[in-house]
């Protein structure tokens, strides 16, 4: 299982440092030297493009910098002659927090025999360009810069010029010595006594619509920047601790595994934006995705539960609180539609795109209904039930309405806004969809996964509405599920492919193009259980399996292309959806190369973090690793979800909160022989689990904590799929 390779970067020049709704992107030694897409981002825009240090008119150059928690940072540089006697050792250290604003502490920190006078000089510019014209160097609004400095405030005021956009930023110091200002640059004179040191911190301030945004305390922990500060960046901090507190911890004897548990359960601690209506939620992705992104929020929240709920109870919630409310054919809005994405930065500010409020997706309509019944089947928590019921009617309302406008009983996504997404489905770059002979599938197209995830919401919506009282309609939607699962079948199974069709074209055609996302399909249910073994056959086929995951798309299509975002890539993301279906259905064999290649794959990148995307090359001598699509986010919330939710499948973990039983049927492979997981939540309780593989391959499961009842029995489709495979 231990990879060749070891410690690789994705963007592998750049730090990222992270809070709320706040970024700092610099270069491996902590500069922002005013290249894309280094630079301070509040609210997706970029506040600070430059920030060039110099010390005794010559630039430190770190010999170690280190992010702390994610959103903290510290550097080291040597400014004396630190081998020479009697001593002239100096260093620089520069100390970086990010919150709503920016704190950067400088300290020279003297081991010199002699005191010493420094002078720091801090170059500044700020161009207010949008995240993703930083990201891919292309500018589409511009605006000149306006420069003030008070000096009686030691403030530096850089202002956008722009009558439409109300931007601008404060950097302002405190420290040991008086700042002065000419020509774009702050000095100052540091006067370090022999052995000790002295500092000056700037503190960069976005101002937004006349809101200034205050720069965080020099706190490295979270319990700390929450205590000293408010508002956002004091519920994303909040939020932080209480994650870190709070998430299920993982201890086994195979290292990689328990790494990666580690990494993902940390990432998913630090990626809250700290949003009112739901703190804990997370945004999907550095650097591109810091923003309200419902499908991947919820997708990751969902595939984490065996960590904790919390996640998902506030997902769900930031999600009601931006249902669709009107038809707006710019925003792709219609009234129950969930949002897809929400940003904050120039060009959606502007109106040059529709990302202020974007509702083009199919997916996160049934994806809410399903992870509310999930929720409920881990908590028991009719409350929150009782709360999002209204939206949850929303949504079928929707459904009913807007997402099958031929009525043919299948869901086809169509874009009106010209500049929204043409897919939306969970592929949806422009290209995802093609035919088997490479070609793009205009819209509208009826995507398979669309339908399962329509399946398993009209399931698990019948448990959320049996729960509230409301039993007849959920009867009318149990009915309606198996209605769908059997037109399904006969629309897109492919009996010589051995597979379901990739969609339904404008024509009602099947498209015959292998991918992956008939492991969606077996996750949801909807795969009859005499199918299930064929479709995993098809999925761990050498042309889908690449030795580290499923690809996207078949490597003998011929629009295969390994670095393409989702014509051959590998999703981490997926391997937890797709891992979950193949235990629903008892693949276990299937399911333990999958995992041994995902785990495999998270070993060879630094702190064992999966990126959004790996290359979908083949695992093999001339490959030694495979590698990653070129603008891939690490962290990535459903890259660490997927780790934990693979997990969960191995062990077929179902709760049932309301009878405080874990139905359980474990199944470890030989390089992973045991497990412990301390302070699962299920309703109101805690247990711990230990989980082992005995000689010949049987697993024991033991349980302590509180009283929770362990049931092993494997799921109902696992036991017809056995049946139909002998």
């Amino acid at each position: 299982m231990t990879p060749a390779v070891r410690g690789v970067r994705v963007r592998p020049d750049l730090l990222y440092l992270a809070s709320g709704w706040s970024t700092l992107v610099t270069d491996v030694r902590g500069r922002i030297t005013g290249g894309d897409p280094q630079g301070f981002f509040a609210r997706n825009t970029r506040v600070l493009s430059l920030e060039r240090l110099t010390v005794d008119d010559r630039e430190p150059v770190p010999f170690s910098t280190a992010t702390v928690r994610g959103h903290a940072q510290v550097s080291y540089a040597e400014l004396g002659d630190g081998e020479r006697l009697p001593s002239r050792a100096a260093y620089l250290v520069v100390e970086r927090f990010v919150g709503a604003g920016l704190r950067t502490r400088l300290t020279v920190l003297s081991f010199a025999d002699r005191a010493l006078t420094t002078r720091v000089r801090v170059a500044l510019a700020a161009d207010f360009a949008d995240t993703t014209e930083a990201e891919t160097g292309d500018r589409r609004q511009h605006g000149d810069v306006g420069v003030a400095w008070d000096a009686a405030a030691q403030e530096l005021r850089l202002t956008y010029l722009r009558d439409d956009l109300d931007r601008a930023v404060v950097v302002r110091a405190e420290g040991d010595a008086p700042v002065r200002y000419a020509d774009g640059v702050l000095g100052c004179d540091l006067d370090v006594p022999a052995g000790g040191r002295a500092r000056v911190d700037l503190l960069v301030e976005p101002v937004f619509d006349g809101e200034r945004l205050p720069a965080p305390p020099p706190a490295f922990t979270d319990a700390a920047t929450a205590a000293g500060t408010t508002g956002g960046d004091g519920r994303a901090a909040a939020a932080r601790a209480r994650l870190a507190r709070e998430l299920t911890r993982l201890t086994t004897s195979n290292g990689d595994v328990m790494a990666a548990w580690r990494c993902a359960v940390d990432d998913l601690s630090v990626l809250p934006l700290g949003e009112p209506a739901g703190p804990t939620a997370p945004m999907a992705g550095l650097p591109i995705y810091q923003e309200i992104f419902g499908r991947d929020t919820m997708t990751a929240s969902w595939q984490a539960l065996l960590a904790g709920p919390t996640m998902l109870a506030d997902s769900l919630r930031l999600a009601a609180r931006h249902i669709g409310r009107r038809i707006d054919d710019w925003r792709d809005e219609e009234p129950g539609k969930p949002l897809h994405e929400a940003r904050q930065g120039p060009l959606s500010q502007l109106g040059i795109d529709p990302f202020r409020a974007y509702y083009g997706d199919w997916s996160t309509g049934p994806d809410f209904l399903v992870f509310l019944g999930q929720y409920y089947a881990w908590t028991d928590d009719r409350d929150l039930l009782r709360e999002l019921l209204p939206t949850a009617r929303q949504v079928l309302g929707w459904l009913d309405r807007f997402a099958d406008l031929d009525r043919d009983g299948f869901l086809e996504y169509h874009r009106r806004s010209r500049a929204g997404l043409k897919n939306q489905g969970w592929k949806d770059s422009d290209t995802a969809v093609v035919d088997e002979h490479g070609r793009v599938v205009p819209n509208p197209i009826a995507t398979s996964e669309l339908q399962a995830y329509w399946y398993a919401a009209l399931r698990h919506a019948a448990v959320v509405f049996t729960a509230t009282g409301h039993a007849a309609l959920a009867g009318r939607l149990v009915a309606r599920a198996a209605a769908l699962r059997r037109r399904f079948h006969r629309a897109y199974w492919l009996p010589d492919q051995g597979c379901y069709a990739m969609a339904l074209d404008p024509d009602k055609r099947p498209v015959r193009s292998v991918n992956s996302n008939d492991g969606h399909l077996l996750a949801t249910g909807i795969v009859p259980p005499r199918y299930a073994w064929a479709v995993a056959d098809r999925l761990l086929a050498p042309d889908m399996f690449s030795g580290w995951g499923v690809r996207t798309l078949s490597a003998a299509h011929p629009a295969y292309n390994p670095f393409s975002y989702h014509r051959g890539s590998v999703w981490p993301v997926e391997a937890g959806t797709i891992g979950l279906g193949l235990a629903r259905y008892g693949c276990w064999e299937h399911l333990h190369r999958l995992a041994e290649g995902t785990f495999s794959a998270a070993a060879l990148f630094a702190d064992h973090r999966l990126p959004e995307a790996l290359g979908g090359l083949p695992r093999d001598a001339d490959h030694p690793h495979p590698g990653v699509y070129p603008n891939s986010c690490s962290p990535q919330a459903w890259s660490a979800s997927a780790v934990i939710a693979l997990v969960q499948a191995m062990l077929a973990l179902r709760p049932a909160a309301s009878l405080r039983t874990i139905f359980v049927d474990p199944h470890l492979p030989e390089w992973l022989p045991d497990l412990v997981l301390t302070g699962v939540r299920v309703g109101d309780r805690t247990v711990d689990l230990t989980v082992r593989r005995r000689r010949g391959g049987r697993t024991t499961v033991r349980a302590t904590g509180d009283r929770i009842t362990v049931v092993r029995r494997p799921a109902r489709r696992a036991a017809a799929a056995r049946r139909h495979r002998r």
